[in-house]
């Protein structure tokens, strides 16, 4: 899937697509990352530091130009989600909720 021709994106949107397993990962990943620079940018006067900095050092001043390119040098890499464990169903005793509903009741008197 390689293009002989120059495109718009650099680095090069076949070379991002390598990195992640579909172009829906990788406009997502991008996308969240970008926004994630650019509430760093916006926070730096504030001196909170509760963001992450760029881990590239670019010439691109766009969040996204950057994102890009961390996600092509693999500083940014997506990894799914870890699936919570399903609990087991808890059985309410009804007498158990009824005199929670009284003492409550009673409470509010």
């Amino acid at each position: 899937m390689a293009l002989d021709h120059n495109t718009m994106i650099n680095p090069p949107i076949e070379n991002l697509l390598d990195k992640v397993d579909s172009k829906f990962t990788l406009v997502t990943l991008a996308a969240r990352r970008a926004r994630n620079i650019n509430s760093y940018f916006n926070q730096l006067g504030d001196g909170l530091g509760g963001m992450i900095p760029p881990q590239v050092s670019s010439t691109a001043r766009k969040p996204l130009s950057i994102s890009f390119q961390e996600i092509s040098e693999q500083k940014i890499v997506w990894t799914e989600a870890p699936e919570e464990p399903e609990l087991p169903e808890v059985e309410e005793d009804p007498e158990a909720t009824a005199q929670a509903a009284a003492d409550a009741a009673k409470s509010d008197d």
